[in-house]
C-alpha cells in the first residue's frame, strides 16, 4: 500500500515524495488510517519497522489541516532517552518540510542552562510538537513552563523501555494533565503485563496493532551454557582468558545484578562499564561514548540498551540470564551481526530458566547449541529436550565461533526529480 492511498494531506505527501518514500511498512499501513480516523492506538512493533513515521505522519497531517490552537502544545511525544528524542526530532524535520506552521522542539536532560533557556522560550511560545524525555518534561511542568490542558495528541514511544527505566510515576503525573479528549498513541516493542496495565489505564478503546516478531539474523551464531548461577562468572573468566574479547555486551535482567557483575568483572581485570537506570543521563552518555570509542571492552547492561542504540561492531552478546520472552531475546542478540558483520550470542541457562529458554527455542524453530562447560567448572543442571535429559559438562573451546483513496492529486510532484524507486519510510 502506498502513502497516496491514505488521507495524508498533500504537504505531507510532497515531503515523502522528495524523500523517495512511497510504499508503507506494515506498521504504517495498519496505524496511519486508524490515527487519521481519531482512534487511540496500541502498537506492538520492533525497532526498525517504521513506527516513528506511523504516528508522526498522521498527526502532522492533521495539525497542518488546521483547527488547532496556535498558542498551545498540540502534540507531546514521550521518548525514554535523549538519543531517541533526537532521532524523532530529526524525522520530524524531514516529514514537516512543507509545513511552515508545524514545528517541534526536543526537550531532554543532560544539558547546560543555555539549552534549558532555549527550551523555555520555545515552550512558552507554544511549540506545536514537543518531543521529550519524561524527567525533563516534568521539570518544565512543575515550574509552569508549559500547559498541556489543550494538547490534542499524546504519543508514548517505547513504553516497555520507559517502565524498565523507572519512568512510570513520571508518565502517570504527565498524563493526568492531559484533557479527556486527547488522542493517545502508545508503542512498545514487547507487551509484558506492566505495559498492558499502563495501556488499559491510558488508552480509550484502542485499536491494537501487533506485528509478528522477526527471528534473529542468520549471521548470529547462537549458543548456550546450561549452568548454575555460581558457574556463570567462571565461564566468563574462561571465555576472556581464551580469547582477546572486545566489543562485548553482557545483558542482565536487573540493575542490581548489573552492578554486582560489573564489580566482579573488574576483579577479574576485565575492562568493563555498567549501564543501568540508576545512572544519570550524563553518566549514560559518558559510558556509551567510552564504549563506542573502544575505551571500554565490555558493557554490562540492563535492557535499556537492547533497543534503540545503534552500535554496528558488537562481536558478542552474552545473556547472563535468560530474557523474559522471545521478543526480549531477539532485541538483545540483535545488537550483534549488524551491518553485514558476523556475530555471536551466548546465553547462560540456569535450572530455573530451562523451560523459558525452551520456549525461546520453539519461537526460533530450532534448538540452540549447548556448549560443554569449561574444564574445572563442574557439572551443570539437566536440560530436558524432547523428553530426554542432558547434562552440561566437559570442556569447551573459547568464544569466537563462526560465526481512504486519494487518486491522482499530484500537485506538480513529478517536477521534483522522481527517480521511480520505491522505498519505505524509515524507523528514525
Amino acid at each position: 500500500m502506498t502513502f497516496e492511498e491514505t488521507y495524508l494531506n498533500d504537504n505531507i505527501l510532497d515531503a515523502l515524495y522528495d524523500m523517495h518514500f512511497e510504499e508503507m511498512t506494515p506498521i504504517q499501513e495498519k496505524c496511519i488510517p486508524q490515527i487519521l480516523d481519531g482512534h487511540d492506538v496500541l502498537g506492538v512493533a520492533q525497532t526498525g519497522t517504521g513506527k516513528t513515521a506511523a504516528y508522526l505522519l498522521p498527526i502532522l497531517s492533521m495539525l497542518d489541516d488546521g483547527n488547532y490552537p496556535e498558542d498551545a502544545i498540540n502534540c507531546v511525544v514521550m521518548a525514554p532517552t535523549r538519543e531517541l528524542a533526537q532521532q524523532i526530532d530529526q524525522a520530524m524535520e524531514g516529514f514537516s518540510y512543507y509545513l511552515p506552521n508545524v514545528s517541534s522542539i526536543a526537550v531532554y536532560g543532560g544539558n547546560d542552562g543555555g539549552r534549558f533557556d532555549q527550551e523555555l522560550k520555545s515552550l512558552r511560545g507554544g511549540a506545536p510538537v514537543v518531543i521529550a524525555t519524561p524527567g525533563r518534561l516534568l521539570s518544565h511542568l512543575k515550574v509552569g513552563n508549559l500547559n498541556l490542558a489543550r494538547t490534542s495528541f499524546f504519543v508514548l514511544d517505547e513504553a516497555d523501555r520507559m517502565l524498565d527505566m523507572g519512568f512510570i510515576d513520571d508518565i502517570l503525573q504527565i498524563t493526568k494533565l492531559l484533557p479527556q479528549d486527547c488522542q493517545k498513541v502508545m508503542f512498545s516493542a514487547t507487551m509484558p503485563s506492566k505495559v498492558r496495565e499502563l495501556a488499559v489505564s491510558l488508552l480509550h478503546n484502542p485499536v491494537e496493532v501487533k506485528l509478528k516478531v522477526s527471528r534473529p539474523a542468520d549471521k548470529i551464531l547462537q549458543q548456550a551454557y546450561v549452568c548454575y548461577d555460581p558457574q556463570k562468572l567462571k565461564i566468563i573468566d574462561h571465555l576472556f582468558k581464551n580469547g582477546d574479547l572486545k566489543r562485548v555486551i553482557i545483558f542482565c535482567g536487573k540493575k542490581d545484578r548489573v552492578k554486582d557483575i560489573d564489580r566482579q568483572l573488574r576483579r577479574l581485570k576485565i575492562n568493563c562499564a555498567p549501564m543501568h537506570s540508576d545512572l544519570s543521563q550524563q553518566e549514560r552518555d559518558e559510558v556509551m561514548y567510552r564504549f563506542k570509542a573502544g575505551m571500554v571492552d565490555v558493557l554490562v547492561a540492563t535492557d535499556i540498551v537492547s533497543r534503540g542504540i545503534d552500535i554496528d561492531d558488537i562481536r558478542i552478546v552474552i545473556n547472563f540470564d535468560v530474557p523474559h520472552d522471545a521478543e526480549d531475546y531477539v532485541h538483545r542478540i540483535g545488537r550483534t551481526a549488524r551491518a553485514d558483520r558476523d556475530g555471536q550470542a551466548i546465553t547462560f541457562v540456569n535450572e530455573r530458566d530451562v523451560q523459558r529458554f525452551m520456549q525461546i527455542e520453539r519461537f526460533l524453530g530450532k534448538e540452540v547449541e549447548k556448549l560443554p562447560l569449561p574444564e574445572g567448572v563442574g557439572e551443570g543442571p539437566a536440560y530436558q529436550s524432547d523428553g530426554k535429559e542432558k547434562k552440561a559438562s566437559g570442556r569447551s573451546s573459547h568464544c569466537g565461533g563462526k560465526g481512504r483513496g486519494r487518486g491522482g492529486h499530484g500537485r506538480g510532484r513529478k517536477d521534483k526529480g522522481r527517480d521511480g524507486k520505491k522505498k519505505q519510510a524509515p524507523e528514525s
